[in-house]
């Protein structure tokens, strides 16, 4: 279905205008699917990012700054994200014995189950999206998006 069928637009659009209309769209059909995969968590998709930040730190503690400059929403509040994540017992944050103004953020078993659990499922739903597209047609839509968001 092409973006004006979408939209329903019967307006003449030029392709710069439509291939923004196609990525935000885009993105929300694949964000309406990734928060269906992670509603019965009780995750939010930034709470679900930092959670892979964590993980990715292979045992080692992070601080906000760390978190914050990995996450994929630069806007998000990252010691709120911590703060609900901290209520679920899938983090512990602690001060830096090192630099008393420095907190240290680690992943909890917990949390380290919750990804474990989650992690067939979000590779589905990655494969699904991919299945309609060869290997080759992947990596050129890496490419052009990496070089279309380079300003």
């Amino acid at each position: 279905m092409t973006i004006e069928e979408v939209i329903k637009s019967t307006v003449k659009m030029d392709n710069a205008k439509k291939v923004i209309l196609n990525i935000m769209y885009t993105q929300n059909v694949l964000q309406d699917h990734f928060n269906e995969l992670i509603k019965p968590y009780d995750l939010s998709g930034e709470q679900y990012n930092v959670l892979r930040i964590l993980r990715g730190q292979k045992g080692n503690p992070a601080n906000m700054c760390v978190i914050q400059e990995r996450m994929l929403a630069k806007t998000s509040n990252t010691t709120r994200l911590v703060d609900k994540l901290l209520l679920k017992d899938y983090v512990t944050r602690n001060v830096c014995p090192d630099n008393r103004r420095k907190i240290e953020v680690l992943i909890t078993q917990k949390g380290l189950d919750v990804l474990k659990e989650l992690d067939p499922k979000i590779d589905a739903h990655e494969r699904e999206f991919a299945a309609n597209i060869s290997p080759e047609e992947l990596e050129l839509l890496n490419q052009l998006l990496e070089k279309y968001r380079t300003q």
